[in-house]
């Protein structure tokens, strides 16, 4: 009954993508609904680009990470490319934050660097409990947001979006 109002695009490449960096599918289907809709073609008014609204310089970078050349920000629209390097940053905040799943998403969010600082500086401790410390009300929406749909993606499609 749920599954039309939370429906699961381009699945394989999203279930390759987070099996290859180690990452929960649910979580990483819950990024993409909340950023993107699922649309390839999204574009924020920052700048960030398709289904899991990757910052053009971020692209970049890990396009490079990846041993990917010749990346253009066009590369970005594409669904697999996107859901390739959206993966491998999301790894990469996930390494560098050893594993915290709200810090991880304010930092993908935020940008690590501004979530270093307030981690630092002790503006916020990293505590999900304490969400509402961070400076910014888009990061603690973000967050909130992904974490529902999550859960709700779990619920609906249970292992049943793993394939299995």
């Amino acid at each position: 009954m749920w599954r039309p109002f939370y429906s699961i695009r381009y699945r394989d490449e999203l279930v390759r993508e987070s099996q290859r960096n180690g990452l929960d599918p649910y979580l990483v289907a819950a990024i993409v609904r909340t950023e993107s809709g699922w649309r390839p073609s999204a574009v924020s008014t920052r700048g960030a680009i398709g289904l899991m609204q990757i910052m053009p310089e971020t692209g970049r970078w890990a396009a490079r990470q990846l041993g990917l050349d010749g990346f253009t920000e066009q590369w970005l629209f594409d669904p697999e490319i996107n859901l390739r390097i959206g993966c491998w940053y999301l790894a990469e905040l996930k390494r560098e934050f050893t594993g915290d799943q709200v810090i991880v998403l304010a930092a993908y969010n935020a940008g690590r660097g501004n979530v270093r600082q307030w981690l630092n500086s002790q503006r916020w401790d990293g505590q999900p409990e304490n969400v509402g410390d961070i400076p910014f009300q888009e990061t603690r929406t973000f967050i909130a947001r992904v974490l529902a749909a999550r859960s709700r993606l779990l619920w609906i499609y249970g292992p049943d979006f793993l394939g299995e």
